[in-house]
């Protein structure tokens, strides 16, 4: 496969999943989600866009790190859990905004840092500067769950 289609393969999927979640929910989020109280160090909302755009790219650029590695049973599995958590991802999104279950959101944002944690680490067999990109990414859903579970607690 050329690698500017495998390149574009690895963006695209992260890219068009956080664009579709974000503007199917955007509603919600100058709604019912200005409504909630939210702790003291709740950022803005104007940030989450940027910052989610850029570990999405940074999703993409391991990925595809991850994908020009040769093909193995180390490779299918990193593979697999990184479908897995970008699908918890995009899910979250929905859970928390759309459907309100702010408890059930915290629960299945505390499973999606475990496989991104478990990511990272079947990355790192495969290589390390694919790993080393999942760390902000890793940092920012942990922000998100300490959020998250704040909102669920004053709410």
């Amino acid at each position: 496969m050329n690698k500017y289609l495998k390149l574009a393969l690895c963006f695209l999927p992260p890219l068009v999943a956080g664009s579709f979640a974000g503007i199917s929910t955007a509603t919600n989020v100058n709604n019912w989600y200005s409504d909630l109280v939210k702790p003291v160090f709740n950022p803005p909302n104007y940030l989450f866009g940027p910052v989610w755009t850029i570990l999405y790219v940074l999703m993409g650029i391991s990925f595809f790190i991850i994908m020009k590695s040769p093909s193995s049973p180390q490779r299918t599995k990193a593979t697999f859990i990184y479908w897995l958590q970008l699908i918890l991802n995009f899910c979250w999104s929905f859970i928390f905004f759309k459907f309100h279950w702010i408890g059930f959101a915290f629960l299945e944002i505390v499973i999606l840092w475990l496989c991104i944690l478990t990511m990272i680490f079947r990355f790192e067999k495969l290589n390390k500067r694919a790993a080393y990109l999942q760390l902000p990414y890793l940092g920012w859903v942990l922000f998100a769950s300490i959020l998250n579970g704040s909102i669920w607690w004053l709410n």
